[in-house]
């Protein structure tokens, strides 16, 4: 089985949490990084939900792709499954994605399903930030997350507007 890759543009990006060979800054087009998915599990609860990026429809986005070995195939898959399929909110799709060496490659990506109740969409960022505030979940703060995410970003040397915006007033 060959190797495959996995692109993370929120906390697949610091932490993948499945065994990899490495990876590498990467671009994929046809979606864009956006805190549109409301969450009821991770970092937040239905009752006080939290929010939690997704992969929306237009643009581009910078992220993360970690290669994975293909002899860790169906166990990689079932852990993402598990992690990132909770409330079924993203649709588990094969993305063409390119590496910062300049190939290009298929990689498995989640975006956001827009027809989930937990879709948020756009939400300008006052709300964003009102949401995000005191929110928390089983896997910790929302703050946290989006300052993790924007911490990693700028790491990455990847700007972007509404993370930074975000952080600054989270931090």
């Amino acid at each position: 089985m060959s190797d495959f890759w996995v692109f993370g543009y929120g906390s697949l990006m610091w932490n993948p949490g499945f065994e990899h060979q490495g990876g590498q800054p990467a671009l994929l087009r046809g979606a864009h990084r956006s805190l549109c998915v409301y969450s009821w599990v991770h970092r937040g609860t239905q009752e006080r939900p939290g929010l939690v990026f997704g992969l929306d429809r237009g643009g581009a986005c910078r992220g993360m792709a970690w290669r994975v070995s293909g002899s860790l195939r169906e166990q990689t898959v079932n852990y993402l499954r598990a992690r990132e399929q909770v409330t079924m909110v993203y649709l588990e799709t094969w993305r063409k994605i390119r590496l910062q060496s300049g190939d290009t490659a298929e990689a498995l990506t989640y975006v956001v399903d827009r027809a989930h109740p937990q879709y948020a969409g756009a939400l300008p960022l006052d709300r964003q930030l009102e949401i995000v505030g005191d929110a928390a979940g089983q896997s910790g703060k929302n703050p946290e997350y989006v300052l993790n995410t924007a911490s990693h970003l700028r790491d990455l040397g990847i700007k972007d507007h509404n993370v930074s915006w975000l952080a600054e007033r989270l931090r």
